[in-house]
């Protein structure tokens, strides 16, 4: 109509245009060196790491600097399984050889980078290595990744009282709590705020993010509007991720395989971390 009306009939953009335009806006907020997002839950089997990755690949695809995600799981974690890997390096080798890691090209060595950009560092499934990697590890590693990337997000096993996560969450400028849509999924996720509060990372709890992943039309009667609002009230926002059968095969996931409805659930969250950018970093206690 623009272009037969010669440019005297305009039609204004639909509320969703600009609700769509306003998350990406929020996606692509500048980062001043380097923030840290650490991906938590105390119970195994949310969809913790698979989180992790898909917001990376979301900031990945809008941003344009660089972004990592860092598999910061001692225990055989499975990050690097979920994109076509480049390289056999991980954070142990990448440990190994930080003193020789002086530029970008050389943590590139150390990176599988997917299609939207996101670059992935595996952890390693050895466990004569992997059992050692503690709070010190993940310092360094970090200390040297923020060197070359602007966004880093941290993947941790599942728990926080383990020497890794310690570590994870001294160096986190923010956190996404991430739970099941169960009622014992919610508790434990709860009781990681409680947890979080109680010895010295209150900033961190209450800027949380939390995610309710893997919610169906039929929620099997749980009260998952109770429970969103219970995190909501408790964190800086709750997201809901509907179930997704591209991510129920657990194998490589790729943002343009899932339903529209999960890619934009996904967006929101990332947008609702981006919020926590423009403010100061946490200040451990």
């Amino acid at each position: 109509l623009y272009l037969l009306s010669g440019g005297v009939v305009a039609i204004p953009p639909s509320a969703a245009e600009l609700r769509q335009r306003e998350l990406i806006a929020r996606v692509k907020t500048p980062i001043t060196g380097c923030r840290k997002v650490a991906f938590i839950s105390r119970k195994g089997g949310v969809g913790k790491t698979t989180t992790c990755l898909l917001v990376g690949h979301t900031f990945a695809s809008f941003r344009g600097d660089r972004v990592v995600a860092l598999d910061a799981n001692p225990d055989a974690g499975t990050l690097g399984h979920r994109l076509r890997r480049e390289t056999t390096e991980t954070v142990a080798t990448l440990l190994r050889d930080r003193r020789a890691i002086d530029r970008y090209a050389d943590a590139r060595a150390y990176t599988s980078q997917a299609s939207t950009r996101l670059e992935v560092i595996a952890g390693d499934e050895r466990s004569e290595i992997a059992n050692v990697l503690g709070s010190a590890d993940v310092d360094q590693a970090v200390a040297l990744l923020e060197r070359h990337f602007n966004l880093l997000c941290l993947d941790t096993a599942a728990g926080v009282l383990g020497s890794a996560a310690q570590g994870v969450l001294e160096v986190a400028d923010q956190a996404v709590i991430v739970s099941a849509a169960s009622l014992d999924a919610a508790r434990a996720a709860s009781a990681t705020l409680d947890w979080l509060e109680d010895h010295g990372h209150y900033e961190i709890a209450s800027s949380a993010v939390a995610v309710l992943n893997g919610i169906r039309v039929d929620s099997r009667g749980v009260d998952v509007e109770r429970i969103q609002e219970h995190f909501a009230a408790r964190c800086r926002a709750c997201i809901r991720i509907p179930w997704d059968p591209h991510l129920d095969m657990g194998a490589e996931v790729a943002l343009e395989q899932l339903r529209s409805d999960t890619r934009q659930a996904l967006l929101e969250l990332a947008a609702e971390i981006a919020n926590g950018f423009t403010e100061p970093k946490q200040r451990r206690s």
